[in-house]
């Protein structure tokens, strides 16, 4: 038997709703007040909570934060209840990590719901990793990071632009940050004589831009879409409340920035020292794990320029290295579109 405990001020909202919980087969705990609750939390490690968000001594946004600084307890998913539902009450519970909102008055059938759903997710998540606590809080932390990611890009501005469109352009202030929802960019940096280099590929569901937001700085460089693309573009202030004050997405965010860091810092190197051959095979292994898994048989469409670009050659060398790749069998050349026959190959010539 599942086991809720209910944070509740109101006496009849929570005699209401223990007894709704007992009917659904719900073992139930009851707390009046947020700190009655924390402490009820910690000594029956319930399964989820239902916490009012309005209450006196410790409301409910004060209850999430404690819940999240204890390791014991906070992989405890948490539903909101509230008789409010003002924008800013959603994406403040939202920076802290609940899991949803009940608006009250509520309807006993979405309610049940929307409990039964977060108890099959957190079932799932058990299987997946097995009942060690230490695998449960780090997925936990994990999922939540993600789930806030997704709740980034919901209500934002969507905005489509065509092919070689500027998103930004270096010495601009920054005031969003992006996430690709379909589509191509590529960031780029041009010296002194025009001449461009990109740096970095940002593929469909990719975020960029963070960078300035972070340090209140104009763009140190320029974004240009390769393709047809449509971005969602978050306020800045939304992603700062996000990631100055929920821990988990802060985590996630920086694993993510060191990640594009030692890809483009790898990228850097092979286009400094390599090879042509080396340069070229990194420059087609990029694009496509940008787009898709690295099996044989992916294709990338991207134009010369940028291929050359990405690679650090001239375009005259870069079409002649990948004639000798398709003499080789590597790839075939239909158009723009080039299709990967061999993933070994180009791994090992990187090698």
């Amino acid at each position: 038997m599942k086991k809720i405990l209910v944070i509740e001020d109101n006496f009849e909202v929570r005699d209401n709703l223990c007894e709704i919980l007992e009917l659904a087969n719900y073992e139930v705990v009851a707390a009046e007040n947020g700190k009655i609750g924390i402490e009820k939390a910690k000594d029956e490690i319930p399964d989820l909570i239902l916490c009012d968000v309005m209450m006196p001594e410790l409301d409910g946004f004060g209850v999430m934060k404690i819940l999240n600084k204890n390791p014991k307890i906070n992989h405890i998913p948490l539903i909101f209840l509230t008789a409010r539902s003002e924008k800013s009450d959603f994406r403040k519970g939202m920076g802290l990590g609940a899991e949803d909102y009940i608006t009250k008055p509520f309807d006993d059938v979405e309610l049940l719901d929307a409990i039964e759903i977060r108890l099959k997710k957190a079932e799932k998540i058990k299987a997946t990793l097995g009942q060690s606590e230490q695998g449960l809080q780090r997925f936990f932390s994990e999922a939540k990071a993600h789930q806030e990611f997704d709740k980034l890009s919901e209500d934002t501005e969507s905005r489509k632009y065509a092919i070689k469109d500027f998103v930004y352009e270096e010495g601009q202030m920054a005031r969003w940050l992006f996430c690709v929802v379909k589509g191509q960019v590529k960031i780029i940096q041009t010296n002194d004589y025009g001449k461009e280099l990109t740096i970095q590929i940002i593929g469909e569901g990719a975020f960029f831009g963070h960078f300035p937001l972070i340090n209140d700085a104009p763009y140190s460089n320029s974004a240009v879409c390769s393709m047809e693309t449509e971005l969602r573009l978050i306020p800045k202030q939304d992603f700062s409340m996000l990631l100055f004050n929920n821990r988990d997405f802060a985590a996630h965010f920086i694993k993510l920035i060191a990640n594009n860091a030692d890809q483009t810092e790898q990228q850097l190197i092979e286009m400094a020292y390599a090879s042509v051959r080396k340069k070229v095979a990194n420059a087609l292994l990029v694009l496509a794990g940008k787009s898709t898994s690295l099996e044989n048989g992916c294709e990338i469409n991207s134009s010369r320029e940028d291929l050359a670009s990405i690679a650090g050659t001239a375009k005259e060398t870069l079409i002649r290295t990948m004639s000798e790749f398709k003499s080789d069998g590597i790839i075939s050349i239909k158009g723009k579109s080039i299709k990967l026959n061999d993933v070994e190959k180009l791994q090992n010539i990187m090698s």
